[in-house]
């Protein structure tokens, strides 16, 4: 059969049963088609438990006779054949001391040693080897010599994502490799135009897990680069992706609208792991994109039931981070009302805090909730669990004991203890905050002539730090800041 034709039909079976019966069918087969046809086997029968069906396949005589043939005719074998089967049988979890695995890979090594393999090739070989004995494998460091040694500028996109892919197993081990990644990075930055979607995903995915935080050049030409593909990314390609911007800190105009037009279309057939990876990314950098947040909360309305826990907490915080009300508010936090009084034990104690201090930032009370947030049991389990009981934490549990007793104060459930309070909301600044205030207070050495006549940082009796006080007398004449008496106005 042309192999052409093969791999069509090869691709289009979905149980080992299938696979079997056509390979039965087939008079000659080549050690590629043979190869392709156990990776095929490992596709359909290997998940992340393993071996769906170890006595179907292993079993199987048709198995057999690949195995013996591959295990006694490994010298005769192509290096796509060789390679190939060895990943094939890797995944499919059979014995690495068998003799079988033990042909497979004393001829990849012995090709390795007379320069016989390609790119690819020696990807393949790298690959099996760090899944059998990890990235401390000395025959690595044989196989990077190898690739050092051939002309990378001439590779083509395949080459290069295959050799990161390969990289990014070694981390841990991979600063011994960052010779190879920076003539790789450099080549990724001229050639990023020819990127596919998953080409774009995978080196994105790579630099994050190899730490290439120097890589600045070629991050952001894969993240414009990135833009035009957003309709075409699969789930798991968009959120490597979004990873990757959030890990380089890295912003592009042009990539949030390209995300605003494709994610309402999308998020009706979107996994709910990338629509919190795009909540996450628009908290996180402060874009308030009030078509994704619409959308993202049309889906919860629909679909909360079928969401995690901490999805649920993903999808609604950044409403609070970012304060803003979605047209279908009222929907959307009945919603939330809901799923909370049916799964509320479900929460791990520091989300569950995080996700009610977000409701209360958008004017949304959770009255009916606080008892427990403020259990004596419920603030021992915070405590028990990282961060603790951190200043951040204990702010959040005051500001929820406060706007309570402000504005609901027909609530009579437990209170807060003194001793979980904290005495002052202390602002987290951003840099322009502290240019402004810099500002700020130049003008007022300015006007005012001497520093005695302002404060800055002060605490006030609700717990808020106001950022400059100045006191007035009756007749509106400015007081040293440090005066306490004849204060009409602050």
């Amino acid at each position: 059969m042309d192999e052409q034709l093969f791999f069509k039909k090869l691709n289009s079976l979905c149980t080992s049963k299938e696979i079997f019966d056509f390979l039965s069918s087939l008079e000659v087969m080549s050690d590629t088609m043979a190869s392709g046809a156990l990776q095929r086997i490992s596709e359909v029968e290997v998940d992340d438990n393993g071996l769906k069906n170890p006595e179907g396949v292993l079993e199987n005589e048709v198995f057999r006779a690949l195995c013996f043939r591959f295990e006694f005719e490994s010298s005769r074998l192509s290096n796509t054949g060789l390679l190939n089967a060895l990943q094939a049988l890797i995944k499919l979890r059979i014995d690495p001391q068998s003799t079988l695995m033990a042909s497979l890979l004393s001829e990849g090594k012995e090709r390795l040693g007379k320069g016989q393999l390609t790119v690819k090739n020696l990807c393949a070989l790298g690959e099996s080897l760090l899944e059998l004995e990890g990235p401390s494998c000395a025959t690595l460091e044989q196989i990077v010599n190898h690739m050092q040694e051939k002309d990378i500028e001439k590779w083509s996109p395949t080459e290069v994502t295959m050799v990161y892919k390969m990289l990014q197993m070694t981390v841990g081990e991979g600063e011994q490799y960052q010779d190879l990644l920076n003539r790789l990075n450099s080549v990724t930055l001229t050639t990023v135009s020819q990127l596919s979607p998953k080409f774009t995903s995978v080196i994105l995915n790579s630099l994050v897990v190899l730490h290439q935080a120097q890589a600045v050049p070629v991050v952001t030409a894969l993240c414009k680069h990135s833009v035009k593909h957003i309709p075409y990314f699969t789930d798991d390609e968009l959120v490597n992706v979004l990873e990757a911007l959030l890990y380089f800190g890295h912003r592009e105009q042009i990539f949030t609208e390209a995300l605003e037009t494709h994610v309402p279309k999308s998020i009706f057939t979107m996994n709910p792991r990338t629509v919190s990876k795009v909540m996450q990314y628009c908290c996180r950098k402060m874009i308030l994109s009030k078509p994704i947040f619409d959308a993202v909360a049309e889906i919860f309305i629909s679909d909360a039931d079928r969401l995690t826990t901490d999805q649920i907490a993903e999808y609604i915080i950044p409403f609070g981070t970012l304060n803003y009300l979605p047209p279908s508010a009222s929907s959307l936090f009945r919603k939330l009302e809901t799923v909370l009084h049916a799964r509320l034990g479900h929460f791990q104690p520091h989300t569950l805090l995080n996700l009610l201090h977000s409701c209360v930032l958008i004017q949304r009370y959770p009255v009916n909730f606080l008892p427990k947030i403020f259990s004596p049991y419920f603030l021992q389990q915070l405590q028990a669990q990282p961060p603790g009981l951190d200043i951040i934490v204990t702010s959040q549990l005051t500001q929820l004991f406060l706007t309570v007793n402000l504005e609901c104060p027909f609530y009579e459930g437990p209170k807060l203890f003194p001793k979980y309070q904290v005495k002052a909301f202390l602002t987290p600044r951003s840099s322009l905050d502290v240019h402004l205030l810099k500002r700020v207070k130049t003008g007022l050495l300015y006007l005012l002539k001497k520093r005695i006549y302002f404060s800055s940082q002060v605490s006030t009796p609700y717990f808020y730090i106001v950022d400059i006080e100045i006191k007035l007398d009756e007749e509106g004449f400015v007081l040293p800041a440090a005066q306490c008496e004849e204060v009409h106005r602050r």
